[in-house]
């Protein structure tokens, strides 16, 4: 599958780049290696700019095998970098994914995680036809838990690893899914 670009309102979603037009490495670096973001998301090792080159080509080929389809949340007028959204574990047959998203230390708490993730959300619905999508936070991410909140995520499970497990289902289908 190509990359889908979305207008999403007062951003422009599209695919993370490292081009001779647009170089998102920097601003990559900057949002995996502030102390927030260390805290929340220590697995995602990116710490210079080769390290986020091989992150942009991982989720460019993330989207070639229709496992992860992920979206740089960009300033429609500069094209800068603000953030991260995107559907991932996505099961196509199945209809099911999993939301995630990071946000540049600049760009937090100004609504645009929500935004984008709301926008991305009703791709998955509406292009994909999504039966559901979950969402998981680590206990006492509040940032995340705000934004899981305001898009109408309901709790399922509070797992022992400290992770809190949500999903929202399509209201266009009424199925149950775990």
């Amino acid at each position: 599958m190509e990359p889908v670009e979305i207008n999403a309102g007062a951003y422009y979603l599209r695919a993370l780049r490292d081009d001779a037009r647009i170089d998102d490495r920097p601003r990559v670096v900057e949002g995996f290696t502030d102390p927030v973001s260390r805290q929340w998301l220590a697995h995602i090792k990116v710490h210079d700019l080769a390290s986020a080159g091989e992150y942009i080509e991982r989720r460019a080929a993330d989207w070639a095998h229709e496992t992860r389809l992920s979206w740089a949340v960009a300033d429609p007028l500069t094209g800068v970098l603000l953030g991260e959204v995107q559907l991932k574990e996505l099961d196509l047959a199945g209809g099911t994914a999993e939301a995630g998203c990071w946000a540049h230390p600049d760009a937090r708490g100004k609504g645009m995680t929500t935004e984008a993730l709301a926008a991305i959300i009703r791709f998955g619905f509406g292009a994909l036809g999504l039966r559901a999508i979950a969402y998981r936070h680590e206990r006492g991410n509040e940032g995340s838990a705000r934004v899981a909140a305001k898009l109408g995520f309901t709790p399922v499970s509070d797992e022992p690893s400290g992770d809190v497990v949500l999903m929202l289902r399509n209201p266009a289908v009424d199925v149950d899914v775990e």
